[in-house]
């Protein structure tokens, strides 16, 4: 896919078939992903591939946890309710799917889309991107993982297969470093479920609009 096709077509997948996903393709992705760049080449970033009986576990502590009313237990600082235009995209984005799937004024539908999201979209695959511990108060490596974690949705996105980086899938991380086999010395960042898209699951063919480039860009020096 040319790369221009590629990017603007990529869109967040929430909805998959439960068709496994070879390891061998995966390990394809990750190796395209791993050619983002990074600061002084530190590459910071570890991929960690979990599906079948250890992601069910890790869905299952995840969601019991929040739906007993636990706090999160993000290993990164949170960034607290969005306020102004970011809540105006956020709400955005939400009412786009609630209308896909028709349950914008559905109280109890809407509650369990969002456990899905405690589940990983039920996604046969969940990547948890983790990034070495000694670099954890250089913002720069967080940078650094965004990077390589965009590399990684459209590798995946190239070769047929959707994605949604998905951090509500890590907000009990305890649990997902227990079922993850996460060593002490990395910190989770967050994760991404994958798998192949099912396209009878409306939400799936949703495209979030993005913000023109002219709002964006400010050119200094040009005539």
């Amino acid at each position: 896919m040319e790369f221009e096709e590629l990017v603007r077509q990529r869109r967040s997948i929430r909805g998959y078939r439960p068709d496994p996903v070879p390891r061998e393709l995966i390990t394809e992705i990750v190796e395209l992903a791993a050619g983002a760049p990074s600061s002084m080449n530190t590459q910071p970033w570890h991929f960690h591939v979990v599906t079948g009986e250890p992601l069910d576990r890790i869905r299952q502590g995840n969601t019991e946890r929040m739906m007993a009313g636990a706090k999160p237990q993000r290993e990164i600082p949170a960034h607290g309710a969005y306020q102004g235009v970011h809540r105006d995209r956020q709400v955005g984005i939400a009412y786009q799917l609630f209308d896909a799937m028709g349950i914008r004024d559905d109280k109890a539908k809407r509650t369990d889309w969002m456990m899905r999201g405690f589940r990983q979209f039920d996604a046969p695959v969940s990547i948890v991107v983790t990034y070495d511990k000694d670099l954890e108060l250089a913002t720069i490596g967080h940078f650094d993982l965004g990077a390589v974690t965009y590399g990684l949705c459209l590798a995946a996105w190239d070769r047929g297969l959707g994605t949604v980086i998905n951090g509500q899938g890590i907000m009990q991380s305890d649990v997902v470093r227990a079922h993850a086999n996460i060593p002490d010395d990395e910190v989770i960042m967050t994760c991404v479920a994958m798998g192949w898209p099912d396209d009878d699951f409306a939400a799936n063919h949703v495209k979030a609009p993005r913000v023109p480039a002219e709002e964006l860009v400010s050119f200094v020096g040009f005539d």
